[in-house]
């Protein structure tokens, strides 16, 4: 049985060595979120990034300006929950 995550960590590696983390909690949620940033990615225009945790805050980006991303998926199994 395969498992299923509980949340995606994406990772951004941005020009100049700097690198942000974002979350979404289905695929499909980043899916969408980077299907609205691939038609830009050559534009300097900023970008919104969801930050989803964090209350009152928010990122935004240039499409030009992002090198690589990594998408890892996060699974929260109740052993895991105990360690925390």
């Amino acid at each position: 049985m395969p498992r299923t995550p509980s949340e995606y960590s994406v990772h951004l590696l941005i020009d100049g060595g700097h690198r942000e983390e974002i979350r979404f909690a289905t695929l499909a949620e980043f899916q969408q979120w980077y299907k609205t940033l691939v038609p830009k990615q050559d534009s300097s225009e900023f970008v919104n990034v969801p930050i989803k945790n964090i209350q009152g805050e928010y990122m935004v980006i240039r499409p030009t300006s992002i090198l690589g991303i990594r998408v890892e998926p996060i699974f929260s199994s109740s052993i895991d929950r105990y360690d925390e």
